[in-house]
């Protein structure tokens, strides 16, 4: 994850100037301005870290929104403390020795970003436990915050898991709305071979083992089951193994954590979940804050 992009920076600055980091009565009220503090971040509950790179680049960011903060800082982690691993209740993440005001200001932003992407790398990795040993990947969606994908994202590769379309450009997913308005999964995917750009693979959703046969007729290279049971991902694998050429199979909606392993044992390809990214729950950590 490059925290110093151009896309990344934006998000960090965004994030600092809705909170008015730059402006926090309190902490200017209250707190001597040459005063330093050591900051410790604390995991309170069992989860995957996800973000640990983003703390650095708030503080970087404040500093340059400030123009006034010229102190030295400090960043340290433990060598085994790094995103994808698996913390512990109480366990510490990182301590950052800084200027007390900054600490302070900068504290809900670099929480916000960490409680989210650990949030979301954690139930990420629990889907992927729960199909261990089974062919099939987890995928993620376009289901994210507006703005924050490139890190949702992130935080998905965090939990194991991988990456479907990062936007509308990165391949062609043909799906009801667009069948609807092209006359049916045939027409559809006649035009999407006539129009595609480059090499981009053909993926169509199908709903039903009809529209899915219509879709191996009209050359799909890629299928999406929508809102199947198990028992007609079962059947559809089986037609699927039948053409004469490999078709990858992908299976979405209603996947939870109690069903993705049966979905997996279906043989198909890859399991999409859009509820990594709109309702991981946030990890909860905090920041305590004492004097150097």
């Amino acid at each position: 994850m490059d925290w110093n992009s151009r896309r990344t920076t934006a998000i960090i600055e965004n994030a600092l100037q809705e909170d008015r980091a730059t402006r926090d009565a309190t902490s200017y009220a209250c707190v001597d301005a040459s005063q330093r503090a050591t900051g410790t971040i604390l995991a309170k509950q069992d989860c995957i870290l996800a973000g640990i790179g983003c703390v650095a680049r708030i503080l970087d960011v404040y500093a340059e929104l400030d123009g006034a903060v010229t102190s030295h800082y400090e960043v340290t982690t433990h060598p085994e403390i790094f995103d994808g691993i698996r913390l512990h209740k109480g366990q510490s993440v990182a301590v950052i020795r800084h200027n007390a005001r900054v600490v302070l200001s900068c504290e809900r932003v670099i929480l916000n970003f960490m409680q989210r992407l650990s949030g979301i790398a954690t139930l990420t990795r629990k889907f992927v436990d729960a199909i261990s040993g089974a062919h099939a990947r987890i995928l993620d969606t376009r289901k994210t915050v507006p703005g924050l994908r490139t890190l949702d994202k992130y935080a998905v590769r965090c939990g194991g898991g991988h990456n479907h379309r990062l936007d509308l450009s990165d391949g062609v997913l043909i799906k009801n709305n667009h069948i609807a308005l092209a006359g049916g999964v045939g027409p559809a995917l006649e035009r999407a071979h006539q129009n595609r750009r480059g090499e981009q693979v053909i993926e169509i959703e199908v709903r039903s083992l009809d529209e899915l046969d219509e879709a191996l007729k009209h050359g799909a290279e890629a299928i999406l089951l929508d809102n199947m049971p198990v028992e007609t991902v079962k059947r559809a694998v089986e037609r699927s193994s039948q053409a004469s050429r490999h078709i990858p199979l992908e299976v979405s909606g209603g996947i939870t954590l109690e069903n993705v392993r049966a979905y997996a044992e279906t043989g198909v390809n890859f399991i999409s979940v859009g509820a990594l990214t709109h309702s991981a729950p946030a990890v909860d950590m905090s920041l305590r804050v004492g004097p150097v």
